[in-house]
C-alpha cells in the first residue's frame, strides 16, 4: 500500500550546487553560510557528486590536505531518482545504496532538486494518518 507522494512533492528544488573545479575550502564556506551538510558538485547543468561535512572531514581534514578540489574527495557516483518516483521507491534506494540523500534528475538528466531522508521523515505523520484512514476504510468494506 503506496502513499501516492512523489519525490518531486517533497524534494528541495533549490539545490545549492559548487562547481568542479572549485576548492573544498569553497565548499566547506558554502555549506556554512546556507547551514547544510552537503552540496551537490555540478559540471553545467549536470550533477556529478555530491561533497558532504564528512567526505572533508575523513577525506582531506584527516588527511591534512584542505588544498584538494572538490572532484578529489566527491563521493561518486551519485544515486539518482527522477521527480514522479515514490517516496517510498526514493526511501527504498536510500537503504538499498546506504546513502541518506539523492539527486533528483530529469529525462534529461539535469539537476531538478534533492531529497534527502529527513524529508522524507518530516511527512512521516501524515503517512501514517493516511495508512490508518485506508486501513479503516478497508476494514468497512470488509
Amino acid at each position: 500500500m503506496g502513499s501516492n507522494i512523489k519525490v518531486g512533492e517533497i524534494m528541495v528544488k533549490n539545490v545549492i550546487t559548487i562547481e568542479k573545479g572549485k576548492g573544498i575550502k569553497d565548499a566547506a564556506m558554502l555549506m556554512a553560510h546556507h547551514n547544510i551538510g552537503s552540496v551537490v558538485v555540478v559540471e553545467g547543468k549536470k550533477a556529478i557528486g555530491i561533497l558532504t561535512e564528512r567526505d572533508i572531514v575523513r577525506k582531506a581534514v584527516k588527511e591534512g590536505d584542505i588544498e584538494k578540489k572538490v572532484e578529489d574527495i566527491m563521493s561518486t557516483p551519485i544515486i539518482v531518482i527522477k521527480p514522479d518516483n515514490s517516496i517510498e521507491e526514493a526511501a527504498k534506494a536510500m537503504k538499498e545504496n546506504k546513502v541518506k540523500r539523492l539527486v533528483v534528475i530529469d529525462d534529461e538528466e539535469n539537476l531538478v532538486g534533492i531529497i534527502a531522508e529527513d524529508d522524507i521523515i518530516k511527512i512521516l505523520p501524515s503517512l501514517v494518518d493516511l495508512i490508518e484512514e485506508k486501513a479503516y476504510a478497508y476494514r468497512q468494506e470488509g
